[in-house]
């Protein structure tokens, strides 16, 4: 939850005052408190780019405040179909999630990794399952969340039942492996390299697990948080444009 403009009762001026308490918010710091319940705060960062005065952070915003929350485990029944599914699940491929997550409209499974190709084979095949797609395979870094740092996310889609789950893998950073899905969802090829080159993460048994974006001897994943955001200075016709953690502050 943020503090913005209108919320305090004398209109848009700043600072506000935090409800029953004395203390003063700005624009963008999170109000203590308000965290939906069984949530998980993941991080709490200050500036555009990184976490305090000394990060680099030249945008201007060096005292933007945020709060990251992940949304919290999902008991059932769930509503809907969503219930039949997650059953069915259960049913054909025993403790195969950790946890599961409704979160405006959608469901996210989250998988237990020695699980995953034996489920997508069954969520593929079984008729009353049918998820004859999978759409998209993406990274994620947390890198405040010891042990399991990395996840895996996999949408897939039934075009037989028009429903729509996501699969979530969580990994730790120090062994990064997940099987590929390319098996069961050859459209995944492309998408499982996109991911090792981007996040890292290791998908075994994948054809081919090259580099895709970037060169093949690029070193790092760059949408990692942990990534530097610095860079080379660039020219255009004369003027150079440094890095972004050399350029001056704007509020200084």
């Amino acid at each position: 939850m943020y503090a913005r403009p209108g919320n305090s009762a004398g209109g848009d001026d700043f600072p506000a005052r935090v409800p029953g308490s004395g203390e003063e918010i700005t624009p963008g710091q999170p109000v203590p408190g308000t965290e939906p319940p069984d949530s998980e705060v993941i991080a709490r960062r200050r500036g555009m780019w990184g976490s305090g005065e000394d990060s680099g952070d030249t945008s201007g915003f060096g005292d933007l405040q945020k709060v990251y929350v992940l949304p919290g485990t999902t008991e059932p029944p769930f509503g809907g179909w969503f219930d039949d599914v997650a059953d069915k699940m259960a049913e054909m491929v025993p403790g195969f999630a950790s946890r599961v997550i409704v979160h405006r409209g959608e469901i996210t499974f989250f998988v237990v990794r020695e699980k995953l190709l034996e489920l997508v084979k069954v969520l593929r095949d079984d008729p009353a399952l049918r998820f004859e797609a999978c759409t998209s395979v993406s990274g994620v870094h947390y890198p405040d969340q010891p042990q399991h740092e990395l996840h895996a996310v996999y949408e897939l889609l039934s075009y037989t039942h028009n429903r729509r789950i996501r699969l979530e893998v969580e990994l730790d950073d120090a062994d990064p492996h997940v099987d590929s899905v390319v098996p069961v969802y050859p459209m995944a090829n492309f998408h499982e390299r996109e991911t090792w080159d981007m996040f890292g993460i290791i998908f075994d048994g994948h054809p081919g697990l090259t580099r895709i974006l970037m060169p093949d001897d690029w070193v790092g994943h760059p949408q990692r948080k942990d990534y530097p955001l610095g860079g080379i200075p660039v020219e255009f016709k004369g003027a150079e444009v440094p890095p972004p953690d050399e350029r001056r502050r704007y509020d200084q």
